[in-house]
């Protein structure tokens, strides 16, 4: 930890400086109670939550430090997503935390915590259908909020990102460098193929989570609730589809030993989805959203050796995703 980020956290967890700073936001607070470090990437980003005493009741803020600056540019995101109908009270049920303000000098800004139940408890369950085809609902609300954003993810990007990781799992595991070579090299391949009939162009870039997956979702009773925002940007709405699959296939996996036992949530998220795009091709949405998906599994290969809980799954990741692989090229593209 530099000492700038190790100050910065210091105070930023610290009771009567973050009194004095919360109160420049929030007027009606009389005290903060308590400051708890939730989550920590070394010299990037903190997320801090704070319980509040205010005159209206109690509070419960998180905080969003970025060690190289404040990232206004999710804030003020999330502020316009607020006021174009995700507001807690949308008469649809989707909504987004509420923005609450700025503290420039620790590079933090602050939002209402909200309540519910992570959507990655539920899917396993008899819930985990009807959950689903909401949660596909809620993706097409977000893709339809006419917001332009800077920054944009492709499916090049997608790639750069697996060759960038995938070099990293065979450092540690060098006996599976073939393997992972070979994977590599089939994904690039299949990016670059498209099953006969298929449009060629992919679907317009719209407003995109990019870190779209259980986790993220929480359930409030009839209510859902879309959090961390802070990875929004222009892609293929497709991508966010695909990659919350791979997600519940991962799990699956990992949880239930098998990666099939939640298919049918899968089926019934992806065809939701597909129901709401009733001008596009739909064979070409489905085919993308596949590839997003085996694409994200593949990136779960690395993720998996980065978690302690989830390192004695990368093998079973990798073999799946040479199966799934092998199932979605076409006939030249089939690994040997």
């Amino acid at each position: 930890m530099t000492p700038m980020t190790s100050q910065l956290l210091a105070a930023a967890l610290d009771l009567p400086q973050a009194y004095t700073q919360i109160q420049t936001v929030l007027p009606t607070l009389r005290q903060v109670t308590k400051a708890t470090l939730v989550r920590y990437k070394p010299g990037r980003r903190a997320l801090i939550e704070y319980h509040l005493d205010t005159a209206t009741g109690p509070l419960v803020l998180l905080g969003k430090l970025r060690v190289k600056g404040l990232d206004l540019t999710s804030y003020q995101l999330q502020q316009a997503l607020w006021h174009q109908g995700f507001a807690a009270d949308s008469p649809d049920g989707y909504s987004i935390p509420e923005p609450l303000g700025v503290i420039p000098h620790w590079h933090m800004w602050l939002q209402r915590k909200v309540p519910g139940v992570p959507a990655t408890q539920l899917l396993p369950t008899p819930a985990g259908g009807p959950l689903a085809c909401r949660i596909a609902a809620l993706a097409d609300k977000l893709h339809q909020i006419p917001i332009s954003t800077a920054k944009t993810h492709t499916l090049a990007d997608e790639l750069r990102i697996l060759h960038e990781r995938l070099p990293l799992v065979a450092q540690q595991h060098p006996q599976w460098q073939a393997r992972l070579t070979h994977i590599l090299k089939t994904c690039d391949l299949l990016t670059q193929s498209r099953p006969a009939g298929l449009l060629a162009a992919p679907l317009p870039p719209t407003l995109i989570h990019r870190d779209f997956y259980a986790d993220q979702v929480l359930v409030e009773g009839d209510r859902l609730w879309l959090v961390d925002l802070d990875l929004c940007c222009q892609g293929d709405p497709a991508l966010d589809i695909g990659n919350f699959i791979a997600h519940i296939t991962e799990q699956s996996l990992r949880q239930l030993a098998d990666p099939a036992a939640m298919v049918a949530q899968e089926a019934a998220l992806r065809d939701a989805f597909i129901e709401t795009r009733a001008g596009e091709q739909a064979d070409r949405l489905r085919w993308t959203i596949e590839l997003y998906t085996v694409l994200t599994l593949v990136r779960h290969i690395h993720i998996s050796t980065r978690i302690a809980a989830r390192r004695p799954y990368t093998e079973a990741l990798l073999t799946l995703c040479e199966t799934r692989l092998q199932s979605q090229s076409p006939e030249p593209l089939r690994l040997r």
